[in-house]
């Protein structure tokens, strides 16, 4: 059987990797003050409360190619397949430390697919490998159908604050205090592998529907899963997904906490919605 790899810009733990019969490697995150790692879903919870606490963001770095390089020679020897999906290389250098080590692996049995996503359509992209390695698919069938899908899907995420933002030097402070006192909350996408501004809005509700309105321009697969995020607020998160659900009629649903890799830039309670776009 295909071994399935991916990162912890996916946000699954190793307690969900466990269950779902693949391998996570975890970008190294550290806090100042406070430890951190990611092995279930408790974690994520502790991580806010964290980031709330510290004065400094947490440094997040990305997979050493050492990492990707000892599982790759164990399948080598073992002549294992391994396929690899890792957090987009617009936002990080996992993907390039992935090919790094599968030059120096120099192994023929080993596909890296960089996701071109992260968090819950990252995610996304792993349970569609999943899925297609137990219905017997060939690694080849697997990585044609992730990179076909890479822009079939659509991703919203509204952020609760831009204190985040600010701290990384995603933002000028200046606009950060403007965005603060006018209450303004950033709607932002994935375009091309990379984090895209959607819309500014202000307040809670506004940030729903302008979500809405990226998902009702994309269109979606109605058979297909809709997935929604949030980051340490599950009630808000819960909230919204039931919402979404009764306006659109939505049949098939899950909801994943976002954690360090993601949420130390976005900060606590941001929702966001990831979904296969109907397309043209």
């Amino acid at each position: 059987m295909i071994r399935i790899v991916s990162d912890s810009g996916s946000d699954i733990t190793y307690v969900e990797a466990e269950k779902m019969g693949i391998e996570i490697v975890e970008l190294d995150v550290t806090f100042d003050e406070f430890p951190y790692d990611l092995h279930n879903d408790l974690d994520f919870g502790v991580f806010y409360e964290n980031l709330t606490k510290a004065k400094n963001l947490p440094r997040t770095s990305q997979v050493n190619p050492s990492q990707y390089l000892e599982l790759f020679n164990e399948a080598k020897e073992k002549g294992e397949e391994i396929l690899v999906v890792t957090l987009s290389g617009g936002l990080s250098g996992t993907h390039s430390s992935a090919m790094i080590a599968l030059e120096e692996c120099g192994y023929d049995g080993i596909t890296v697919v960089d996701s071109r996503h992260a968090t819950i359509t990252q995610r996304m992209l792993v349970d569609t490998a999943i899925r297609l390695r137990n219905e017997g698919k060939s690694r080849s069938e697997i990585e044609k159908t992730l990179v076909g899908l890479q822009n079939r899907i659509g991703f919203a995420c509204l952020v609760d604050t831009m204190t985040y933002l600010k701290k990384g030097g995603r933002i000028p402070p200046a606009m950060a205090l403007i965005g603060q006192a006018l209450k303004i909350k950033p709607v932002i996408g994935i375009q091309d592998g990379k984090a895209s501004p959607i819309d500014r809005v202000r307040g809670l509700q506004a940030g729903m529907n302008s979500i809405w309105t990226a998902f009702e321009k994309d269109g979606y697969i109605e058979d297909s899963v809709v997935y929604f995020g949030y980051t340490g607020n599950r009630e808000r998160g819960l909230s919204f997904m039931e919402e979404t659900k009764a306006k659109y009629g939505i049949k098939n649903c899950v909801l994943y906490p976002v954690g360090s890799v993601i949420g130390t830039h976005i900060g606590p309670n941001a929702i966001a919605m990831g979904y296969y776009k109907k397309g043209e």
